[in-house]
């Protein structure tokens, strides 16, 4: 009985659909255009994500210069940049950083473990010293599984650091290291020596 008053209401509506066919070819149509257009959208933004990207430039003075930023913007800043690269990069510095403040691994397979020392007074100031140094290389690839170790800086590193940190293959980018890198476009790997081979197999 209720099956039979199903079928006796849907014949009008079937009637009716038959009559007006090019309804639901009209919605159809109109749900695909603006699925379309919302991919498109969605790609169009991607693509311009990531053209400013590679066109990251940025100042260590100035308005808006690195030297102004608080710890915590300058190392976004840093991830940002390792992202220009190409690297797949994120911040992770805070309370149990472990060392280390952001973690990436670049086009070659190569992962990154950066430590950022931000400074208010980057030419008067006291300079980077070694513990920081002591502290990366301890958790560096124990704790983050990582290839390569680079402490970055506005400012300048102590004597210990310097010979330390070229002993044990520590990267330290400098002042004058991350107005090249900054400013310059090209990928910290190509700014800074004795970086490590790239990971074999690992190309993307």
């Amino acid at each position: 009985m209720g099956g039979a008053v199903a079928v006796g209401a849907a014949v009008p509506v079937l009637r009716w659909l038959a009559a007006h066919w090019w309804l639901p070819v009209l919605a159809a149509v109109a749900i695909a255009v603006a699925a379309a257009a919302v991919a498109d959208r969605s790609v169009r933004a991607a693509r311009e994500q990531r053209l400013h990207a590679t066109r990251l430039r940025l100042a260590l003075t100035g308005p808006g210069g690195l030297d102004r930023l608080a710890p915590d913007a300058f190392e976004y800043a840093v991830r940002d940049l390792l992202e220009r690269d190409g690297c797949r990069a994120r911040k992770v510095g805070g309370a149990n950083d472990r060392g280390v403040d952001v973690l990436a691994e670049d086009p070659t397979g190569r992962r990154w473990a950066v430590q950022c020392k931000h400074k208010q007074d980057p030419v008067g100031g006291r300079p980077v010293g070694v513990g920081v140094l002591y502290a990366l290389a301890g958790t560096y690839r124990r704790s983050h599984g990582a290839h390569v170790a680079a402490v970055v800086t506005n400012g300048r590193f102590s004597r210990e650091a310097l010979k330390w940190g070229a002993e044990h293959g520590i990267l330290l980018v400098d002042r004058p290291a991350l107005v090249r890198w900054a400013g310059g476009g090209r990928p910290l790997w190509e700014v800074l020596p004795r970086v490590p081979a790239p990971r074999q197999g690992r190309h993307r």
